[in-house]
């Protein structure tokens, strides 16, 4: 595989994300991602996945250079849609997947990340939702599982200023499961995690992976095909336009509020 490595151990899979310098999430990544996905779905001796980045991110944010070749809207929803698909199929994939994140988790990063089972982080990492600095608004499900998991005010806080917050602050919203002093530290209670979840029996966590699945909002499946739809709207405007020119040219954007 091409940016992801998996390697087996002892019932853990683990997946590193390699695509340098900012492991950006393209198409083509999350193309990849459901390949190797399906991978260690099929591996009869992988109980539990561990994920996590390599280099000095775990995801800086979606591939925006890739958007300028999206030739409209309604395209672009469509492919608000494909990572939503992924994203769900990661929250409800029957082995338990936890995610490592250090350096920062970004825009389509963080929804990655919000989508696994658990959540460990460093207590430095930058965790955020900034898409409204590009006049886009968030395509794979952010806008429905960030109020999930830390409340509306939290959410709408973050989502309205673009501001990050810590591994710490995420801690204490819930958004992470418990956060460690360094990426090493992190990686090593990630992999002590991983193995002792593995010691449970696949055929349990299976069922009570399907049984949890339950437990989402019943109106998450609207609100994502909504977000999609807005996802697009945002794309065809002329300030969601300006936002990515001004990002690529590494510049302040000009927005004309149309």
């Amino acid at each position: 595989m091409g940016h992801f490595i998996v390697s087996y151990n002892n019932a853990v899979a683990t997946i590193t994300f390699n695509r340098p310098p900012a492991n950006a999430l393209s198409s083509e990544v999350l193309s990849e991602l459901a390949n190797v996905l399906d991978e260690v779905e099929q591996h009869k001796d992988a109980k539990v996945i561990l994920l996590h980045g390599q280099g000095r991110f775990f995801a800086a944010g979606a591939d925006i250079k890739e958007f300028t070749s999206v030739p409209s809207g309604s395209e672009f929803a469509e492919l608000a849609k494909s990572g939503q698909q992924l994203f769900n199929r990661i929250e409800e994939f029957p082995k338990p997947i936890i995610v490592a994140v250090h350096g920062a988790a970004l825009g389509g990063g963080l929804e990655l990340v919000m989508a696994c089972h658990i959540r460990l982080a460093t207590k430095d990492v930058k965790l955020g939702l900034p898409e409204l600095q590009l006049g886009l608004i968030p395509g794979y499900a952010g806008t429905q599982r960030l109020p999930r998991i830390v409340g509306k005010a939290k959410a709408l806080e973050m989502l309205l200023t673009s501001d990050p917050i810590t591994g710490e602050e995420a801690l204490s919203y819930g958004l992470v499961n418990s956060v460690y002093d360094d990426e090493q530290s992190l990686m090593d209670a990630a992999n002590q995690l991983a193995h002792k979840i593995a010691q449970k029996s696949a055929v349990s966590m299976k069922l009570l992976l399907e049984s949890f699945s339950y437990v989402a909002d019943e109106n998450f499946a609207t609100g994502v095909e909504k977000e999609a739809e807005l996802f697009g709207k945002a794309f065809d405007s002329y300030d969601g336009k300006e936002g990515i020119q001004a990002f690529i040219e590494k510049r302040k954007p000009e927005f004309k509020n149309k």
